[in-house]
Formats: structure tokens, sequence, C-alpha cells
């Protein structure tokens, strides 16, 4: 009985999510130059961290013992998986507003769950700029590595796009749930969200060891990219770590969706109204 119910807030999420965000699409596309406009001024915003990249490269032929192409590929990597998990459910940094204001106790008293409604919020199409722009570059990488690419490669980026995707929107859940208690605490979030995908763009060779740990064994981002990336470029993984493991990625990214699934459940019923 208690699957079953617990089914049915699924499916009513999931559908309270596609009617809100097609309703936000309907109001983007009935301004479709300002659309076009916004989302090419994103691309170009975005595409500023790989120029970055690419001045680095001018002074240098590789980066912590990674040659251009191969940074490009864990750039696009986690461009592409952060993008679309920013697409889906990036508004969900705007919680904190609305616990404040106490906008939140109007979503509360609607018979769809909480988190379908919040994740849709907002929804941003521009966004998808971001996915785009991620994509050019890893179509770069992909042409330009040296890689013989076979079934179960071409299977495992693919997979490891997907669970990237899903580990980034974890912590977009886990990070929303900590502002009930918190509150003011959306920069807190940027940090892991926008910081993270940024940290991945660069090889784990050129950071600290007690870094690296962290980012594999505490908050696991490294299975977004640095993992399956070192497999798939035949390279030896993070920390020594064996080679099974760069196909962990999808039982990451469902083990963290759990997590912060319980923890937005926790802060959900911590919430008290602001009585306005």
């Amino acid at each position: 009985m208690a699957e079953t119910v617990g089914r049915s807030r699924v499916v009513e999420g999931v559908r309270a999510y596609g009617l809100i965000t097609a309703m936000w699409v309907r109001s983007t596309m009935a301004y479709r130059a300002s659309f076009v406009l916004t989302t090419l001024v994103g691309v170009v915003l975005t595409g500023l961290d790989f120029v970055t990249i690419l001045l680095m490269f001018s002074r240098v032929d590789t980066l912590g013992g990674w040659p251009l192409p191969e940074v490009a590929f864990l750039y696009g990597m986690s461009c592409v998986a952060f993008g679309v998990a920013d697409l889906a459910i990036g508004s969900m940094d705007r919680l904190g507003t609305r616990v404040r204001d106490g906008t939140l106790d109007s979503l509360l008293v609607r018979p769809v769950p909480v988190l379908g409604q919040v994740a849709a919020d907002r929804f941003a199409l521009r966004r998808v700029g971001r996915i785009a722009q991620g994509a050019v570059v890893l179509g770069y990488a992909l042409v330009a590595v040296d890689v013989d690419w076979g079934p179960l490669k071409v299977l495992l980026l693919v997979v490891a796009l997907a669970s990237g995707a899903g580990i980034f929107c974890a912590v977009f859940v886990a990070g929303a749930a900590f502002q009930f208690v918190a509150q003011d605490a959306s920069e807190v979030q940027n940090a892991f969200t926008y910081g993270g995908t940024t940290l991945l763009q660069y090889p784990p060779t050129v950071f600290g060891r007690e870094l690296v740990r962290g980012v594999v064994f505490v908050l696991p981002l490294a299975f977004v990219n640095w993992v399956p990336a070192a497999y798939l470029l035949g390279r030896p993984l993070p920390l020594g770590l064996p080679v099974w493991v760069a196909f962990g990625s999808p039982l990451v990214a469902v083990v963290c969706l759990a997590l912060a699934g319980l923890e937005w459940r926790a802060g959900l019923k911590s919430y008290r109204s602001t009585g306005s």
C-alpha cells in the first residue's frame, strides 16, 4: 500500500513538473527574439571558462600532464552534465527566498508534491545554451583525443553524462533542503554546484590529494567526469582506484539522489510557516 502511494506521489510530481515547465516554456517562446538573444549571451558567458583554458595552453603544452584535447574532454563532460541538471532543476536555489518571504506556503496547500513545483519554478529555457556550448567543446574533444571508441566506451560515455546530470541534480536538491534551515544559503549551494562544475573542468592532477579524496569519497563529484574520463582516455584513475570503479557512476548517482531525497523530506518536515 505504501509503495503504491509513493509511486502515485512520484507520478503526480512528474506531471506537475511537466505542466509547470510547459507553462514557462510557452511564456518564454512568446518573446522569441529575447529568448535567442539571452541564450546566445549565455553561450558566450559560459564559453569564457573555456577561453580561460585556451589562454593557459597558449603558455603551456600540458596542464597537470593532460594535453588540451583531454582537458577539453573533461570540460565538455562537466559542462553538459551540469547544464542538463541546471536546466532541469536549477531554480531550486530560489527556495531560500520562498522560505523567507512565506511564499512557500502557497505551494504546500496544492495537492501535488512540493519538490516538483519548486524544481519547475521559473523554468529557464535559456539555460540550454550552457548544454550547447559544452556539447560543442565535447564534440571537438571526441575528434581530437586519441581513443579507440568501441561500443563499451561509447556506452560508458553516454551513461556517465546521464549519471553526472543525476549527481548534480542530487546536489541541487540537497542544497535546497539545507535552505529550510539556513534560509539564506543560496551562495553555499552555488559553491557546490557552479563551483563544482568549474572544479571538474580541470584535471585532478592539478589539485591536492586531500581535495581529490573529498571529491571522490565525500561529495562524489569525481564520478561526473574525472573517474569515467580517466578510463576512457587510458589514464590511471584518481587515487589509484581500480579500473572497475570507472563504471560506478550510475550507482553513485542513485545513492546521491536517494540521500538527497531523504534530506529533502527531513527539511520539508522541519519547515515552519512564517505565518504571513
